[in-house]
């Protein structure tokens, strides 16, 4: 089961208008635990930023300009995608940037959805969490998970984190340890004691006795002679 958690960051919101994709971050998940085969690349837009844009992530035209281009990575991000889960956060956002870095440089695979299943994890939380946010760093505080790092938008950082929230969403920690290590557990086996005392045994009273059997009799009559332990009691009936 493998699954990889991604994130971009980009000059601006609209790929129609020439924005373009200036960092890619994943991390993959394997039976729901993190393996470290990361896939990370900040890229050269070929074009200015959007000062918004960079009040968000902080990434600068300068700090791009000797970065690779997209189409430089897009085979090999291709391949570490291909047939896997892909969980993104507001997936219409990245997967309409990613399909529209292939276009531009007519690739021959330029629609996500058909080499990999993509999981919008936006979807989910809203679904477990109706009306309330759902933003990645309100759903970090909703699970307690510690973003301190996130002063900035960071698509690595965020692929992490985002990692930690799905994780959570999809049913919490996957194990009772935090590691692989084998656990062993022995356990004592118990001897009958055939000299220990004998249990008590305390009998209702008539009265007792009597109590309950009006109290089936009034649950029968009220329930249409549905009382089932009335049943049992009478079982020719």
């Amino acid at each position: 089961m493998r699954q990889i958690i991604l994130d971009t960051e980009t000059t601006g919101l609209e790929p129609k208008q020439g924005h373009r994709i200036i960092e890619v971050g994943c991390v993959e998940l394997v039976n729901r635990r993190l393996t470290g085969n990361n896939f990370h690349y900040y890229l050269n837009p070929q074009r200015e930023i959007d000062e918004g844009a960079v009040a968000v992530h902080g990434l600068t035209t300068e700090f791009l300009s000797d970065k690779p281009l997209y189409e430089d990575i897009a085979e090999e991000l291709y391949e570490y995608l291909k047939g896997a889960e892909v969980v993104i956060h507001n997936a219409a956002f990245d997967v309409g940037f990613i399909n529209h870095e292939y276009r531009l440089m007519g690739f021959e695979h330029s629609d996500m959805a058909r080499w990999c299943e993509v999981t919008d994890s936006l979807h989910m939380a809203r679904k477990m969490f109706p009306g309330q946010r759902n933003s990645l760093d309100a759903l970090c505080k909703r699970f307690e998970i510690d973003n301190s790092r996130r002063q900035l938008h960071g698509a690595l950082l965020d692929a992490e984190i985002l990692a930690d929230v799905y994780l959570m969403l999809t049913g919490g920690q996957n194990s009772l340890f935090a590691d692989d290590s084998a656990v062993n557990i022995e356990f004592e086996p118990k001897v009958f004691d055939v000299n220990r005392p004998k249990l008590s045994v305390i009998s209702a009273t008539p009265d007792e006795v009597s109590h309950h059997q009006q109290r089936l009799e009034a649950i029968n009559k009220s329930s249409n002679g549905q009382c089932l332990w009335t049943q049992l009691n009478n079982p020719s009936d």
